[in-house]
């Protein structure tokens, strides 16, 4: 009964190290510049998501939204996600 505790102890504590980093920790080692600009120019508020290396996406308007789905139409990806993705066998 222990060998099984300790072994689900050591599974525990072996995935949860992965997530335990949220933000790069500051250390010697050589970081492209790029990531240490956006991660700086990034105002970070308790609970909301932050885009990867830290660049802020820009909502979309209706009008953008309904020009990729007709570039989508007339370009094939719709039929082509239609007949893969989304076809009921």
């Amino acid at each position: 009964m222990k060998v099984i505790q300790i072994a689900a102890l050591l599974g525990i504590l072996a995935t949860s190290s992965a997530f335990a980093q949220s933000n790069p920790a500051s250390s010697n080692t050589a970081t492209p510049s790029s990531t240490l600009v956006a991660a700086s120019d990034v105002t970070s508020q308790a609970g909301t998501w932050v885009p990867p290396y830290g660049q802020a996406v820009a909502p979309k308007t209706r009008a953008q939204v309904y020009a990729e789905l007709v570039e989508a139409e007339k370009d094939g990806q719709l039929a082509y996600l239609n007949s893969t993705v989304y076809a009921h066998p």
